[in-house]
């Protein structure tokens, strides 16, 4: 029998109207969002379902906004998993539904998450590029040489990595990539996610994590900093801490889950950019994106399919 992991997406994946069709279909779906304006005492709701887009993009918006759509979405499905993991962000939104964390304490959580991330570096003097057609090895040795701060910090698929750090640094690293023969381009972002110059936001949201009431989660969660799978509440509490300034191991994190028997990869939340960098990793493992009612026949059907396998 198959193994079945949910997997959430981060930053990045948020769209106006995420959410609006779960929760017009689903009771659960609604009471997710009521519960998410509630702990935040604003109507994140409907900044998801009417935008306007540049408020959903600010990163103190965007977090606690995808980490809800995508709970809204899991609810009302109503499928269930054996392993679950998230990209950066989305790690969060796995915690909610592995029972680590509880709705209201992660939408705050987040929220704050974004916030120290976007004051941790001044706006303009962090940058992040995405890297494709090149390995591991040449972006690393290209960091290492260009003077100032520039890191690999999401390790997505074998052809895909992101570089973060100084703006001038990331600038150079890029050209520097270019003329070796990959692709390089930088991201709309506001800050250098994952890099070293998060350090700030990680001491202060450790302060924040230490303070809340963590339980074991129910199903391995599969973490970003070490691509290993963790069913403690401590270690839960450590890997997102951990997390804020170290790399994502996405590529990694797919691979162990492969090795460890998954063979369907359920996308759950906006957005298909988690299935398309599986497809990259590994092309014969199953996957299927939910994004709302629409999808959910498919997702069971194919939940079953493994399940049966």
């Amino acid at each position: 029998m198959g193994k079945v992991a949910f997997v959430f997406p981060g930053q990045g994946s948020q769209k106006v109207g995420m959410g609006r069709d779960a929760f017009d279909a689903s009771d659960e779906a609604r009471a997710v969002f009521e519960e998410a304006d509630e702990a935040l005492g604003e109507a994140l709701s409907q900044l998801c379902f009417e935008g306007p887009e540049d408020d959903l993009k600010l990163t103190a918006n965007t977090q606690p906004a995808v980490l809800t759509a995508s709970i809204a979405v899991l609810r009302a499905l109503d499928a269930e998993f054996d392993v679950v993991a998230g990209h950066s962000l989305g790690e969060y939104s796995a915690h909610v539904a592995a029972g680590t964390l509880d709705l209201a304490d992660a939408v705050r959580l987040v929220r704050k998450r974004g916030q120290y991330m976007q004051e941790a570096v001044p706006y303009g003097e962090g940058a992040m590029a995405a890297v494709l057609k090149a390995d591991r090895t040449l972006v690393e040795r290209i960091c290492a040489e260009v003077p100032g701060l520039v890191e690999a910090v999401n390790y997505n698929s074998p052809q895909q990595i992101v570089i973060a750090g100084e703006t001038t640094a990331v600038s150079e690293a890029g050209m520097k990539l270019k003329a070796a023969g990959a692709r390089a381009s930088t991201l709309p972002v506001s800050a250098p996610f994952h890099s070293t110059l998060m350090e700030p936001a990680e001491a202060r949201l450790r302060e924040d994590i230490d303070r809340l009431a963590f339980s074991d989660p129910r199903v391995p969660v599969y973490v970003n900093v070490d691509a290993t799978p963790i069913t403690d509440a401590e270690a839960a509490k450590d890997a997102l801490i951990r997390q804020v300034s170290r790399p994502v191991l996405w590529e990694e994190s797919v691979r162990r889950m492969i090795a460890d028997g998954v063979s369907l990869f359920v996308e759950v939340g906006p957005g298909r950019v988690l299935s398309a960098l599986l497809a990259r990793i590994d092309k014969t493992a199953g996957r299927v994106s939910v994004q709302g009612p629409s999808d959910f026949a498919a997702a069971k059907e194919a939940i079953a399919e493994a399940r049966a396998s």
